[in-house]
C-alpha cells in the first residue's frame, strides 16, 4: 500500500443546470433503441425482464443523473475508500469527491477528487496515491448500475444454464463485449436473475482492466458480487449493499470485497465544472492492471 498524501482540496460549488432541449425525445428514443436490441436475443429478452422489474428502460433513460456514496473495501488490495460520486448518464461522464482513503480496518477521512471527463481520468492533488483514476472513475457507478446499463449497445447476451445462488435456482445471463468496446473489452457479467421476481441478485463478473482474458490454461477468476438491501429511488431499484467472493474455475474460494451505497438521487444536477482538471491534478494514462 502506497503512503497516503491527502492534502485538502477546496470543492466547486455546484451550479444547477437544465435539463437539456429535447431530453424526454431523446430518452424515448434510447429507451426505444435499447429495447430493440434486448429483443433481438433470448439473453437480451432476460435482461429486459429484469430491467423492467428493477423499474423499466424509459425511467432509466428519463434520468439525468445518478449520484450517491460509493464505499468500497477490498482485503486482498487492502484498500478501503468512500467517495461521494455525479454521473451524467447520457455521457457518463463522471466526478467524485473522496470523503474517506485507508485500510480496510481504518478507512480515514481524506480530502480529493478525481473524474472521468470523456476524454481523460485525472485525480487532485497529483500527490494522492491508492486510487487509479482510470480504473475508479466508472466502477463504482457501473456496479451500480446494473442491470440497466447492461443494454448499451456494443453488448452481447448468452443464456446459459441455470444456477443457484443460496440454494434457489435462477435464471443465468453472460454479457460480454465486442471488441473495442470501453477500456475492458474482455470483461464479462454473468448475471443472477431472480425466476420469480427478475430482480439482480447477484453477478459473476471479471476484471480485465491492463490486461486480457486469461491464456490458454491460466485458471477463470471471477468474482461473486451479491447484491442486497434494494432500495427505489425516482422509480429506479438499485441495490446498496454489496458483497464478493473470489471464484477460481467455479468454485468459490473466500471473501474478497463489499460496498454500500447511499444517499441515491437520479435526479440531481450535474455541474460540468466539476470535470476540469485543478492546476495540481495529474492525468491517468492507460493502465497499470487493477488488482
Amino acid at each position: 500500500m502506497h503512503k497516503l498524501m491527502l492534502i485538502a482540496v477546496l470543492a466547486l460549488a455546484s451550479c444547477e443546470l437544465p435539463p437539456p432541449p429535447g431530453a424526454t425525445d431523446r430518452a424515448r428514443s434510447m429507451a426505444d433503441d435499447a429495447k430493440s436490441r434486448l429483443e433481438a436475443s433470448e439473453g437480451g429478452q432476460l435482461l429486459l425482464r429484469s430491467i423492467d422489474a428493477h423499474g423499466g428502460l424509459d425511467a432509466w433513460y428519463g434520468a439525468p443523473t445518478s449520484s450517491y456514496t460509493w464505499d468500497y473495501s477490498n482485503v486482498g488490495s487492502n484498500i478501503r475508500f468512500k467517495t461521494r460520486l455525479v454521473a451524467d448518464n447520457y455521457s457518463r461522464r463522471i466526478y467524485h469527491d473522496l470523503l474517506e482513503l485507508g485500510t480496510p480496518e481504518n478507512p480515514m477521512p481524506a480530502s480529493g477528487r478525481f473524474a472521468w471527463d470523456g476524454e481523460d481520468a485525472w485525480i487532485s492533488p497529483d500527490s494522492l496515491q491508492g486510487i487509479n483514476p482510470r480504473f475508479w472513475a466508472t466502477t463504482g457507478y457501473y456496479f451500480e448500475s446494473i442491470p440497466f446499463i447492461l443494454a448499451d449497445p456494443g453488448l452481447h447476451y448468452t443464456v446459459l444454464p441455470d444456477d443457484t445462488l443460496n440454494g434457489m435456482p435462477h435464471d443465468m445471463v453472460r454479457v460480454s463485449y465486442e471488441n473495442g468496446v470501453g477500456d475492458s473489452p474482455g470483461d464479462t457479467y454473468t448475471l443472477f436473475l431472480n425466476k420469480e421476481t427478475a430482480m439482480v441478485d447477484g453477478i459473476r463478473y471479471t476484471v480485465t482492466f491492463g490486461g486480457g482474458p486469461p491464456a490458454a490454461g491460466e485458471p477463470l477468476r471471477e468474482t461473486l458480487f451479491y447484491y442486497k438491501n434494494y432500495t427505489t429511488v425516482d422509480g429506479l431499484t438499485v441495490a446498496t449493499r454489496f458483497r464478493g467472493f473470489n471464484v477460481v474455475d467455479g468454485v468459490l474460494s473466500g471473501f474478497k470485497n463489499e460496498a454500500w451505497a447511499g444517499d441515491i438521487s437520479f435526479s440531481n444536477p450535474f455541474d460540468e465544472r466539476r470535470l476540469a482538471m485543478p492546476e495540481d491534478g495529474r492525468v491517468q494514462p492507460m493502465p497499470n492492471a487493477q488488482p
